[in-house]
């Protein structure tokens, strides 16, 4: 509110400087009129100064708030009684209408200045705001990407550990058909088709049993196995933890200093001599008192403080790339085929069809 009642008096002091008063000072009755209205202005404007210097909260600025309007209501009354009709009676009407005009004419220019530069203001709030709008954006998206790459490392992880417990089952299985395969080729009784081989192998029948094992459990039943085949990842992550701590302390240390100063001792001297000349000068045979101070000077000590030096305590960080190594492990197969005599074909490994 203060600063738009500064703009209009500021502006209506503009008007009637540039248009108004130049055409009353051609006129012998309205001349005088124009300088009595220039200080009226003038005190206006050094109200609004103080009122732009005074504190908004105090009291102080109540106070020339109240000064003010009553000025400003003395400059109306003035101008109403007595610079209005002086107007009236000197200016034609072609010079009335001719100021009219110039006045409105610049105040629609300035109109249109404020409005242009109210238009610019509110363009680069907008501007700010969408910027601002734009940074909140940008920090949600990185929060969203941070969170969704949290969510894809748990994933992994979680992954990680189905797959071995995956394995862990299949390897149990495995030992538990070898250890059922074992006990039922101990059980079965060999044979040769001889007789003298058979009584051979029936000697060590309980002994080769117990130490033969089979590739396989048998043929399958089923229309069809699954065996899963799984690997470990290397998953790094990064936690911040405490290298070291730096303390630094700021204490007082006194040293002796010494420094030599001069100094001055006055005493008063009382002394006989033979006067120059036996005539009496001045006053004699009266009681005279003199009185002399003596001075001596002494050190004042004082000291005073400066800022020596600064020390400025800040954390600078470096980068570093440090090399993780590790064993995984993975499940492969191998795949041993048989012809329909019995005879085993070359063995050759299989992988699976998604490693890459």
């Amino acid at each position: 509110m203060f600063s738009d009642l500064k703009a209009e008096l500021d502006l209506l002091a503009k008007l009637e400087e540039e248009h108004l008063f130049p055409a009353l000072r051609r006129h012998k009755e309205t001349k005088a009129l124009v300088s009595d209205a220039l200080n009226d202005n003038k005190q206006t404007r050094k109200l609004v100064a103080e009122l732009e210097r005074t504190p908004k909260e105090s009291e102080e600025f109540v106070t020339k708030v109240a000064e003010l309007m009553k000025v400003f209501q003395q400059s109306v009354r003035d101008d109403k009684n007595e610079l209005l009709p002086a107007v009236l009676n000197a200016l034609s009407d072609e010079e009335a209408q001719d100021i009219v005009e110039k006045i409105e004419a610049e105040k629609a220019d300035i109109e249109e200045a404020r409005r242009a530069e109210a238009e610019q203001r509110r363009a680069e709030a907008r501007r700010e705001r969408e910027q601002e709008e734009a940074a909140l954006a940008e920090q949600e998206e990185a929060a969203e990407r941070e969170h969704e790459a949290r969510e894809a490392v748990r994933e992994a992880t979680e992954a990680v550990v189905h797959t071995g417990e995956v394995a862990a089952e299949s390897a149990r299985q495995v030992v538990r058909s070898t250890a059922e395969g074992v006990k039922r080729l101990a059980t079965v009784p060999m044979s040769t088709g001889s007789l003298f081989w058979d009584s051979m192998f029936d000697m060590w029948t309980a002994p080769l049993g117990r130490s033969v094992t089979r590739p396989s459990n048998g043929p399958s039943s089923r229309e069809e196995e699954v065996i899963p085949l799984a690997e470990e990842t290397l998953i790094v992550d990064k936690q911040t933890v405490t290298s070291g701590t730096t303390i630094v302390r700021r204490y007082v240390v006194e040293t002796p200093v010494e420094q030599q100063v001069s100094l001055y001792d006055e005493k008063v001297i009382v002394e006989r001599r033979k006067p120059v000349t036996n005539a009496a000068t001045g006053e004699t045979l009266t009681e005279v008192t003199i009185e002399m101070i003596e001075t001596s000077e002494v050190p004042v000590v004082g000291k005073g403080v400066k800022v020596r030096e600064e020390v400025v305590v800040r954390r600078e960080r470096t980068s570093r790339v440090e090399t993780i190594r590790d064993t995984v492990r993975r499940d492969e197969i191998e795949i041993k085929q048989t012809d329909e005599n019995g005879r085993s074909a070359r063995k050759r490994p299989a992988l699976a069809s998604n490693r890459q």
